[in-house]
């Protein structure tokens, strides 16, 4: 398994504790809104970061479909 594929399963649960919510689920939505290759792909950006920012950019995502910044 990449480094990629572990950070976003990591990035994924830990999204989805952070909103209180089942995986499946939040799974379900990026993939309703479009958006689960874009996460999939900042993970040179999120691995790098404080936790945070990468949930406020996946909250504009959901949101807007752009990113935050």
């Amino acid at each position: 398994m990449s480094e990629e594929m572990k950070y976003f399963m990591y990035l994924l649960e830990y999204y989805a504790a952070y909103k209180n919510r089942k995986t499946g689920d939040v799974l379900q939505e990026w993939e309703a809104c479009g958006i689960t290759q874009k996460i999939y792909d900042n993970y040179w950006i999120y691995h790098t970061e404080c936790m945070e920012n990468a949930y406020l950019d996946i909250d504009s995502l959901v949101k807007t479909g752009k990113a935050a910044w």
